[in-house]
């Protein structure tokens, strides 16, 4: 399904309830599956209300399988790397682990590399260093490891959260420039908060020895991540946005998200209800910024940024390449349709905007190329240019399945394309 879509006719003020945090849920359930709970333990209904966390819960609520059978967790990158680990330590699982035909694209090796390394037991039934994945689970070593940390935090928070099933306290040394550093901090603490301490600094994690005798109630906050595309259009718009919940004292690293999106003229404030998004005139003439702790903010910056005329250089953004789509490539493409000349800079580390632009004869017709994220960073485009189309709009089921409905709430107005333009306004 595509969208036509059109701002909203007064002036934007908006309370939008955010889905639960995705990353805070996933690893609740594998916590609470390790700890001999069932999955969705303390968690309400929120481990159902995207493709991700649906898909764990189901996962665990069937059992790991013991007889090879093949386990498919569709686009849910999450779930693939948090399920290698988990079925690798867990005596007698015998699954092909799989997914989409991306999640096949999208790298693995150094999981696997290191759970092999700790004593498992995983072959790959295609491309080497990618899945599906056969995975016969056994008691793993523990000890001391080095593991390669370029490329997701999710490999480390993995293993990590799978230690209590080893036969030693697990120590990681974490080799290469860390990605998302907070997700590993968010990790250790919500272990820690469940019976298993563990220490985290830039380049080591230390596993101590226990298991998860405690439940804990920190999984159910609002989406930071969801929570960009509202500063995003509260950026465009000049509106006034509430967001129920939302702490600046989460455990999510996107909150850091913030400070930038201030200086690209939103105002937070925290009060005991959530955030109050309102707009200033005091905006940044350049945005630069590391995004390796928390790459998955880039596409709303970028987006608000190229809109608002503010040149940037995003560093830290290799890990863009392995999302759902290469998320780097994607954002040249599609803002390149609004005659922003995007560059990809430093060995594909690098983002980068100096203000040129080329002229735009056409109406946007965005791709959205099976990545949630970049349909909702591009929606908010509507603000600026009446009548863009974003298509393959389904694919925002995968984090936040109410976003389009909260754009109508808001006052945007979500058209078929297929309708002529004049009909719809």
């Amino acid at each position: 399904m595509d969208y036509r879509i059109f701002p909203p006719e007064e002036i934007l003020e908006t309370t939008v309830a955010l889905p639960a945090s995705k990353s805070l849920l996933t690893r609740a359930m594998i916590m609470n599956h390790v700890g001999g709970r069932r999955a969705d333990e303390g968690l309400a209904d929120a481990a159902d209300v995207c493709d991700d966390t649906r898909t764990l819960r189901t996962i665990l609520a069937d059992g790991l399988p013991t007889d090879g059978t093949t386990v498919d967790v569709g686009p849910a990158g999450t779930a693939m790397r948090f399920l290698c680990a988990l079925c690798a330590a867990t005596v007698g699982t015998d699954c092909v682990l799989t997914g989409t035909e991306r999640m096949q694209q999208r790298p693995i090796g150094p999981l696997v590399e290191a759970l092999c390394a700790l004593g498992a037991e995983v072959e790959y039934t295609g491309r080497e260093g990618f899945p599906p994945l056969h995975i016969r689970g056994r008691k793993l070593r523990g000890g001391e490891l080095e593991v390669d940390a370029a490329v997701s935090s999710q490999y480390i928070s993995a293993l990590m959260m799978v230690a209590p099933l080893m036969a030693a306290p697990l120590t990681l040394k974490l080799r290469g420039n860390v990605q998302s550093l907070p997700y590993i901090q968010m990790t250790a603490a919500m272990m820690s908060r469940r019976g298993v301490e563990t220490d985290v600094d830039r380049d080591t994690v230390a596993v101590g020895p226990g298991q998860y005798t405690r439940p804990a109630d920190d999984a159910l906050e609002p989406d930071w991540s969801a929570a960009a595309f509202w500063y995003e259009i509260a950026a465009l718009s000049a509106g006034w946005v509430t967001l129920p919940g939302l702490r600046d004292d989460s455990l999510q690293g996107d909150r850091h998200s913030a400070p930038l999106f201030e200086r690209l003229g939103v105002l937070t404030e925290f009060t005991d209800e959530g955030a109050e998004l309102s707009s200033t005139p005091d905006l940044y003439s350049h945005l630069d910024a590391d995004m390796s702790d928390m790459p998955d903010a880039v596409p709303a910056l970028a987006v608000t940024a190229c809109l608002a005329g503010i040149r940037f250089e995003l560093t830290g953004v290799g890990a863009l390449h392995h999302k759902e789509s290469d998320r780097l490539e994607a954002l040249v493409t599609e803002l390149g349709k609004l005659g922003a000349q995007l560059e990809i800079e430093g060995y594909g580390t690098v983002l980068k905007w100096d203000g040129s632009r080329r002229p735009v004869r056409e109406l946007p017709e965005f791709d959205t190329y099976g990545d949630h994220r970049m349909a909702m960073a591009l929606a908010p485009v509507a603000i600026f240019v009446p009548g863009i189309v974003v298509r393959d709009v389904e694919v925002v089921n995968k984090s936040y399945p109410g976003f389009w409905d909260a754009l109508r709430q808001a006052g945007f107005t979500l058209a078929d394309p297929s309708e002529p333009i004049h009909e719809v306004e």
